[in-house]
């Protein structure tokens, strides 16, 4: 099956293309209307379709514009029946989108394209070129491969003409027929060739450490030679949604695996032939970011991952396939190694802010020109900041004292600091932790943590989007970190601090 064991079946309904936040009064600006739009629920902030969710986008930059292909995921077989078609959206901002509907509807039960699974777009030819996942867990059942690498064409991006007849499979002799998907195709230059990476696995291994990266040549986009495999380490069950760019003196590959800590990660090496190095903070972001693939406008490059839904919408529910679109913005550093931030055109969308002072709280704190200032030492204070939007940006610069346990932001807390949600930094084990009070789990959320290196008296910027249950904090212009948030409704906004002393600058709330 795609993607663990929650792959869902979908259905199909009719999406009309339309710019989203279309009124009749021009006067009202685009700003206005999605903050409407998000206050009255008609619209997330990290956009997901109306009624439905989406998972695996494939961005493509065309004409100024990100054109973002998604897989749509209704939820509810009986009433939209089964498989996954392709849609697309538009953007030029990652905050306004435009609709255009479907592009790749589901194949029949009979066809191998029911779920119309993840691959990539190009431009080449004189055409578009949709390579994707065709995939059926009914062709098992009939001993044909469950995956196949299929072909789409189309002039102008708006009707796409299938090929069935380009569709092609894994070798029999040396990969798993059942696991043949997520093609990447792009032009290499040195090769004077086509080139396609897909997530593959090998029949023999240790079995969940079979996963590769394949590699496929093609001249003409029609007949494709399975090359020798492009990555093969011997880590992960399988490398899904390859992507693979340049920056600099550097290439990367990226992938997302779920043998470890599912998530996506990257290599990087000098040449595109390897060897490929795994750096030391080898991921964008943590458990709930999926799926990510790039693209870049030939400025800035970005990573286009979602957000997770969780069962009955509690936050100890089991992790969902699809949810929300999230994008970071890739930022190369000094040693080529790759860290992320929040995109300049989403932090300037939260232009409003609020006014807010820390009149109530727990424990030793003080305020003075702005600043809060929280002594705990061997015990535990916090600040509160007022109610807190559903939907909102939360900036502060953190500085803490040597042997300071935590601190951080509290999020939607009760008037008694009992109930909270925590953003939490733990100097000690330099990491950053999303967790809860009360929790059912004897520790903070699984997988919702990220490395950082957290020096005493170097202050930490952070900063929290909020869109209703879910959000994501990035620190430090460096990590990212995707969380939901679903029992706890509303509440204060707030700071702590748990055995130390911090203190917390340049704070603001603002919303859209």
């Amino acid at each position: 099956m795609k993607r663990r064991k929650f792959i869902k079946a979908t259905g199909l309904l009719p999406f009309l293309s339309s710019t989203v936040f279309v009124q009749a009064n021009s006067a009202v600006t685009p700003e206005k209307r999605l903050h409407k739009a998000v206050e009255d629920g008609t619209r997330d902030f990290f956009y997901k379709p109306v009624g439905a969710w989406a998972a695996d986008f494939i961005p493509f930059y065309d004409n100024g514009e990100f054109h973002l292909f998604y897989l749509l995921d209704w939820r509810d077989t009986d009433k939209h029946g089964e498989g996954t078609p392709w849609y697309r959206i538009s953007t030029k901002d990652f905050v306004h989108f435009t609709e255009h509907g479907e592009m790749l509807p589901r194949g029949t039960a009979e066809e191998q394209d029911l779920y119309v699974f993840t691959g990539s777009v190009i431009k080449a030819n004189g055409q578009y070129h949709i390579f994707y996942t065709g995939h059926n867990g009914k062709m098992r059942e009939k001993g044909k491969p469950e995956q196949g690498i299929m072909h789409a064409v189309s002039n102008d991006m708006v009707k796409w003409t299938k090929i069935p007849e380009h569709t092609f499979f894994a070798p029999a002799d040396k990969y798993e027929p059942h696991d043949w998907r997520d093609p990447f195709v792009f032009w290499n230059e040195e090769a004077n060739e086509f080139n396609m990476l897909l997530a593959a696995r090998f029949k023999k291994g240790i079995p969940r450490r079979r996963g590769l990266t394949g590699l496929c040549a093609s001249k003409d986009l029609i007949k494709w030679e399975v090359k020798e495999p492009f990555y093969t380490p011997g880590l992960y069950y399988t490398h899904e949604c390859p992507d693979l760019f340049k920056m600099g003196d550097w290439w990367y590959l990226v992938f997302s695996e779920f043998t470890d800590l599912t998530r996506t990660r990257y290599r990087m090496s000098r040449s595109m032939h390897g060897p490929w190095l795994a750096p030391e903070r080898d991921s964008f972001d943590g458990h709930a970011f999926y799926a990510a693939k790039t693209a870049t406008d030939g400025k800035d490059r970005y990573i286009f991952g979602w957000n997770p839904t969780r069962s009955e919408s509690k936050d100890n529910g089991g992790w969902e396939w699809g949810g929300n679109l999230v994008v970071h913005k890739i930022v190369q550093q000094k040693n080529g190694e790759l860290a992320v931030r929040v995109p300049d055109t989403v932090t300037k969308a939260f232009s409003n802010k609020l006014e807010h002072s820390f009149a109530t709280g727990a424990g030793n704190y003080s305020t003075h020109n702005g600043e809060v200032t929280i002594k705990a030492p061997g015990s535990f204070a916090a600040a509160s900041g007022g109610k807190m939007p559903a939907t909102c940006k939360i900036s502060a610069s953190i500085s803490f004292e040597k042997n300071t346990r935590e601190c951080g932001i509290l999020l939607r807390c009760s008037e008694d600091f009992n109930d909270t949600y925590y953003i939490r930094l733990e100097p000690r084990k330099n990491r950053l932790v999303f967790d809860m009070w009360p929790r059912d789990q004897m520790t903070h959320q699984a997988e919702l943590d990220r490395e950082i290196i957290l020096t005493p008296g170097v202050p930490v910027e952070m900063q929290v989007f909020i869109d209703g249950n879910k959000g994501v904090v990035y620190v430090n212009n460096i990590i990212a970190m995707n969380f939901r948030a679903y029992n706890l409704k509303e509440g204060n906004w707030g700071l702590f601090t748990t055995d130390g002393n911090a203190v917390f600058k340049n704070l603001s709330i603002a919303m859209l």
